[in-house]
């Protein structure tokens, strides 16, 4: 007789921890905050396989209190369509978790979220949150380049992916093109992940 666990069991004691471990620093990230200073909370899947990393949140994000909400997150979430990247495999959060928060303060937060989600992928976008991450001192983390587009290791499981600022890629045709041009390397790495 085996006593071995099924797979999808392990798989769900894995997914109950990381929404328990993320409520709880979205709790701490609440509890540091005040009328003048509003948290923006991270969001999508706790154990993606995609990490999107943006600097500081938008006035949008900061009124509903959720990462990527407004512009930018439709914008990416028509990108990760278009790339046929499945956006429930996707979480989405932004270095400074109030906007003007001192950086120092910041990165244990977004210390703590990479360990609970353990993406496969991050995808910086921009150079303040490329410099950000950086400058975590993150478990056999190297040093990641400001090559837009490519694929680049970070530690040994996880790989990084630059991009510029979403943010700042809105409004103008150039700028959009851009961001699209270097963006658009995840659906060739999605497509190379294994289905299990």
């Amino acid at each position: 007789m085996s006593s071995a666990v099924p797979t999808d069991e392990i798989y769900e004691r894995y997914l109950q921890k990381a929404i328990s471990e993320i409520n709880e620093l979205g709790d701490e990230i609440s509890r540091a905050g005040d009328e003048t200073h509003i948290p923006v909370l991270g969001s999508g899947h706790p154990l993606a396989d995609v990490f999107l990393l943006k600097y500081m949140p938008q006035p949008s994000e900061v009124h509903e209190g959720v990462a990527f909400y407004g512009r930018a997150g439709q914008a990416l979430l028509k990108s990760l369509q278009r790339l046929r990247v499945d956006p429930l495999a996707v979480y989405g959060t932004n270095c400074l978790k109030f906007g003007g928060e001192d950086p120092e303060e910041a990165r244990p937060w977004l210390v703590r979220e990479l360990h609970v989600v353990q993406p496969k992928l991050v995808v910086v976008m921009g150079e303040d949150a490329l410099a950000f991450l950086n400058g975590l001192e993150f478990p056999l983390a190297g040093e990641v380049g400001a090559e837009a587009g490519t694929i680049q290791d970070w530690t040994p499981t996880v790989q990084v992916l630059y991009v510029p600022d979403i943010d700042a890629s809105l409004d103008e045709q150039p700028a959009k093109t851009q961001f699209w041009n270097s963006f658009k390397a995840l659906g060739p790495w999605w497509a190379e992940l294994p289905p299990y």
